[in-house]
């Protein structure tokens, strides 16, 4: 990562971050959705936002694919190009966290530094890793992209689970298990939410 040029001065602004919350009425934080390629990620994190739009909550979803259309195309499935995409997109959930929104991140983040690194940019911002616990077989079964098959066939390298490690979390502030239905799983990430009072009961 490039050093801060030092002429390049941090400039604050007269509206806050605890302004923009209480404008929205509720606080801003980052739920990071992680788990393997086809464990429901995009899902649930998609379905969640749907029911905090309903109850009035402002939001963003950051899904890993989109991000790759625009603000990290020019990166590749490499470990330092994979770290730079979460470097990234941390950098981008960190100004709409400041902007007193519920951002939700879909990413297979597969190295617990670098969503480690992401938690330690938050500083105290909330940010809670959301595991999707799915076993490999179950995905590759859903396979929704065709992205094992082609993996299977040596079509596609360095695929996260197949000839890329994931690093299972070690103590995820939320751990869901991804055989359970949709809705289910969104009860239990509302219930985080009111606990952590994010949103409102």
């Amino acid at each position: 990562m490039a050093l801060q040029n030092e002429n390049v001065v941090w400039h604050p602004h007269a509206v806050t971050r605890a302004d923009r919350e209480s404008q929205h009425g509720h606080k801003g934080a980052v739920l990071w959705f992680t788990g393997l390629s086809g464990s429901g990620k995009s899902t649930v994190a998609g379905a969640l936002e749907q029911a905090l739009h309903a109850l009035g909550v402002s939001t963003y979803l950051l899904d890993g694919d989109n991000v790759r259309h625009g603000l990290c195309q020019d990166l590749g499935f490499n470990d330092d190009d994979r770290r730079e995409n979460i470097r990234r997109v941390g950098e981008v959930a960190k100004l709409m966290v400041d902007a007193g929104l519920v951002v939700l991140t879909a990413f297979i983040s597969p190295h617990r530094a670098e969503r480690e690194m992401v938690r330690e940019l938050l500083g105290k911002a909330p940010f809670l890793e959301v595991f999707i616990d799915t076993p490999l077989a179950i995905c590759e079964a859903r396979d929704p992209k065709g992205l094992y098959k082609k993996a299977r066939a040596g079509e596609l390298k360095n695929f996260t689970g197949i000839d890329s490690v994931y690093q299972l979390p070690q103590a995820a502030d939320v751990h869901l298990d991804g055989e359970q239905l949709v809705t289910h799983l969104v009860a239990q990430l509302l219930d985080v939410l009111r606990h952590h009072a994010i949103i409102n009961p």
